[in-house]
């Protein structure tokens, strides 16, 4: 990993838990913040993990690099077993990666609307109600 990328993950991270410290009050008393945090927090872990390990397959496909094969995702018949199938499994995580950062977008967007005053006064109207 680079020192950009590395880089980037940190500032994620710390943003990430500020995030979360400024809004411990709405996490614990307005309802449906926790949970869309929960799921904030694993569609991230996922997307990183998706990510390192979308690295490492590349990674084992590089270090072949005469190897044939017609792409980066798409062995030939002459590719050996092992090169193929980090092939195969980074062709399908060139399409999860884009779909976590997708659903992280339409889960922000939600954490946003849920911020609206009148959301705010519903969740907590809902959970003094005890619904």
């Amino acid at each position: 990993m680079d020192p950009g990328q590395r880089r980037a993950i940190g500032a994620h991270l710390v943003g990430s838990v500020g995030h979360l410290i400024g809004n411990k009050e709405r996490l614990t008393t307005q309802r449906g913040v926790g949970a869309m945090a929960l799921v904030k927090t694993g569609l991230t872990v996922a997307a990183l993990a998706v990510t390192g390990y979308s690295r490492v397959l590349g990674g084992r496909i590089s270090a072949h690099q005469a190897v044939p094969m017609s792409d980066a995702t798409t062995p030939s018949a002459s590719t050996p077993p092992e090169v193929a199938s980090a092939q195969k499994q980074l062709a399908v995580l060139q399409w999860a990666v884009p779909a976590l950062t997708g659903a992280l977008v339409v889960v922000s967007s939600f954490a946003g609307e849920q911020q609206r005053p009148a959301s705010v006064l519903q969740g907590l109207t809902k959970r003094v109600a005890g619904q």
